[in-house]
This record gives C-alpha cells, sequence and structure tokens, in this order.
C-alpha cells in the first residue's frame, strides 16, 4: 500500500487542470511510510482521488504525476507502454533520423529527456522518481528500436544540469553501456553536423528548432546572413545550404564555434560561413557603427529568464538585441528571432518585439509564427512543455 499525501482545500488547481505537478506549499498531509522518490497516491482534501506519482520531500515540485488513474500499477508493462507511445508519437509526426524521443512531462514521463543523434541515445534524468525508471527506459527504447531496424549503437548521460542538486540530487555524466565515440554525425534538413554528446550543450545540439532552420532557408539564397548566438552553427549552415552568398556566425563560446567551423567545412562551406568568437551584445553596436547591412539576421539567444524573477531584466535584453538587429536589416530584408524561455511568455516576448521595432523605427511585417518542432510536443496545461516562440519578420523603414 502507498503512502497517501492530501491536498489542501483549494489547492492543486495545476493538476486539475490537467498540468502534472504538486507544489510543496499545496499540500496538507502525507500518511503512510515511503522514500523520496517513491510512487505516492494523491487526493484533494476531500479525499477525491486525483492520481499517482513519485514524491521528493527535497524538492518544491513535492510529486510528478505518472496516472491520474489511482489504481493503476506504475510498474514495467506501463513503463513500456509510455516509452511506446512516445516513439510512435515521433514516427507519425517527425523527421526521426534525430530526434526528441522523450520529452518529460509532455510524453508523461516527468522529469526524462532523451534525445536520438543517429543511433546514439543521449538521456537527461532531472527528477528523482523518474531516475529509478531511466535504465529501464533506455532498454525499453533500445527493443521498440530495434524493432524498427535501428540498432543503438550507445548511450550517454547528460543529467549534469543544476536543476538535479534542487531535487537532492548528484549530477551525472558519462557512457551507460559501452563506450563510443561522442562526436556523432547526423544529417538534418539536408545539412552535416558532428554533435558533441559529451561537452555540447545540454545533450548536445538542440533539436527543438529542426524545422525552423529549415524556415528561414528560403529567404537566405544569395543574401547576406548574420546569425547571432550560432552555437555549433546550426542557422548559419542552414543560410548556407540554401545559397547564402555570405554568413556570419558568433558566439561567444570558443568550442562551440570551434565545432561550428568544422561543421561548415563538413558541408563544403567553409568559405561562404565564417564564425567569430564575439559577445553578440557588443558586436551588434561595433556592426552599427560601421553602418553594416544584411538581408537576413537571425537571432537565436539562450534562455535569458530561468526564473520568473529574471524576466524583467530578460525583457531589457531581448529588447537591446532585437533592437538592434532590426537596425542592421536592410530595408525590405528578414529577421527571424526568438526566445526560449518559457518565463517568457508569448504576449511579453511579443510585446517587448514590438517596443524593439518602435524604437528603432521599423515596422515589421509578419512572415509567420512558429514553436518548438512536434518532437516536442506542447501538453496544454504543462506550461513548462511551452517554451520555444518564434517569430520571421519583413522589416520596413518607417516612413
Amino acid at each position: 500500500m502507498s503512502a497517501v499525501m492530501t491536498l489542501k482545500k483549494g489547492e492543486g488547481r495545476t493538476i486539475k487542470a490537467g498540468g502534472l505537478w504538486i507544489f510543496d506549499n499545496e499540500i496538507d498531509t502525507i500518511s503512510g511510510a515511503f522514500d523520496n522518490g517513491d510512487i505516492v497516491s494523491v487526493r484533494d482534501f476531500d479525499g477525491y482521488p486525483l492520481g499517482k506519482g513519485f514524491v521528493n520531500l527535497h524538492s518544491k515540485i513535492r510529486v510528478r504525476l505518472m496516472t491520474r488513474c489511482i489504481e493503476q500499477e506504475i510498474d514495467s508493462e506501463f513503463i513500456m507502454e509510455r516509452v511506446r507511445n512516445a516513439w510512435e508519437y515521433r514516427k507519425k509526426t517527425v523527421d526521426i533520423s534525430s530526434c526528441r524521443v522523450i520529452f518529460g512531462e509532455a510524453d508523461f514521463l516527468p522529469g526524462l529527456v532523451v534525445d536520438k543523434f543517429s543511433d546514439v541515445l543521449v538521456v537527461e534524468s532531472l527528477a528523482l522518481g523518474i531516475d529509478r525508471f531511466k535504465l529501464e527506459i533506455i532498454e525499453d527504447l533500445k527493443i521498440l528500436l530495434e524493432q524498427d531496424g535501428i540498432h543503438v549503437r550507445g548511450v550517454y548521460e547528460r543529467s549534469d544540469a543544476k536543476v538535479r542538486l534542487n531535487e537532492g540530487m548528484e549530477r551525472e555524466k558519462g557512457f551507460i553501456g559501452e563506450p563510443f565515440d561522442t562526436m556523432v554525425p547526423i544529417t538534418e534538413n539536408g545539412v552535416q553536423y558532428l554533435v558533441d554528446v559529451k561537452e555540447g550543450q545540454k545533450t548536445g545540439f538542440f533539436l527543438d528548432q529542426k524545422y525552423n532552420r529549415l524556415a528561414i532557408q528560403r529567404l537566405c539564397k544569395k543574401a547576406k546572413v548574420l546569425d547571432c548566438f550560432t552555437h555549433t552553427g546550426s542557422f548559419a549552415l542552414n543560410a548556407g545550404i540554401a545559397g547564402a552568398c555570405s554568413v556570419l556566425g558568433v558566439d561567444a563560446s570558443e568550442l562551440a564555434v570551434a565545432q561550428a567551423i568544422q561543421n561548415a567545412a563538413l558541408n563544403g562551406l567553409g568559405e561562404t560561413v565564417q564564425f567569430r568568437c564575439a559577445d553578440v551584445f557588443e558586436l551588434l553596436p561595433e556592426l552599427e557603427r560601421k553602418k553594416e547591412q544584411f538581408d537576413v539576421v537571425i537571432l537565436d539567444p539562450p534562455a535569458f529568464a530561468k526564473s520568473r524573477t529574471a524576466v524583467k531584466n530578460a525583457v531589457k535584453g531581448y529588447r537591446e538585441i532585437n533592437l538592434r538587429a532590426m537596425k542592421l536589416v536592410k530595408d525590405g530584408g528578414f529577421l527571424a528571432t526568438c526566445s526560449c524561455s518559457h518565463f517568457m511568455e508569448y504576449e511579453l516576448f511579443t510585446k517587448t518585439i514590438y517596443q524593439a521595432a518602435a524604437s528603432a523605427h521599423k515596422r515589421l511585417r509578419q512572415v509567420e509564427y512558429r514553436t518548438q518542432a512536434p518532437d516536442h510536443p506542447i501538453l496544454w496545461a504543462a506550461q513548462e512543455s511551452y517554451y520555444l516562440k518564434f517569430y520571421i519578420f519583413q522589416i520596413i523603414e518607417d516612413r
């Protein structure tokens, strides 16, 4: 018999609306014995069953719900079904050569991310309860992929994010199983990359922008392009392969720039696509002073707002880079701009861009609005699953 967690009267709004999290200040009592990471039953203040999930007293997210059925056993059969559903969904919605196979709460496996880069899996476990199922989930994935003719060559763990410390967990990084070459070749949108699953950011490569990168290709033929926060060159290389006459990719990380240069050479774009290690906030005003102009400018910054308290300063950062970028776009040229922070909500991000345009004396003609690729599904009511906002605008002089 599992322990029972009872909510305070009037609490549990998130899970009652369809979310999966119960916070520490929502709980009234816990009855029965349990260890952190165990499955507990959850009931409303009046005893109404709300589901079952794993508990962790070290975390502000006290319970991450696994099922809304109080009678459901969280066993091997249950886990396999969740993993199978995640894989079948990807097969129907995205190019599975490289994709996110499991996206935490949005796949009802809260706290777990698994990315597939060709024949390699990279796993990131961020919650204590799901960590206990980690190896089982990996084995289930191997079985399912093998059934579709995909042999998994190796698995690497990138559970080295600081948020694990908030769960009372150690940061972990390394091979799960036999070692392999951690520079993994992939092809996306016709562009070849070497993905560094060991030292690259997060799991090594940002798969969520896959179709946004494809969307900018049609704008870049014969264009002069500036790609800011280029990381390992993904937007820059999509511009290059689309036929840009010149591309400058900029990033503050020397490691990322070195890998971007390597990726450009891999695609035969070493002359067309150039990279520079620099602070974008310093470089954009410098380019403006030099009266540089570009047909296309791309802004793909890291999350400026990693918490709700950081939003105010994040707004200033987004406004500044968008204002500067708009001034560098030729009249009639294009700006692709995005935010990958779910704390920077759609309405606020949109308002911030509008303010930047007003300050830069530019008119915005929206080409399209996009979000993350379908292998990062947005689960309604689970706000954290909706994080990427991506606009393409034509920039027109305000005259």
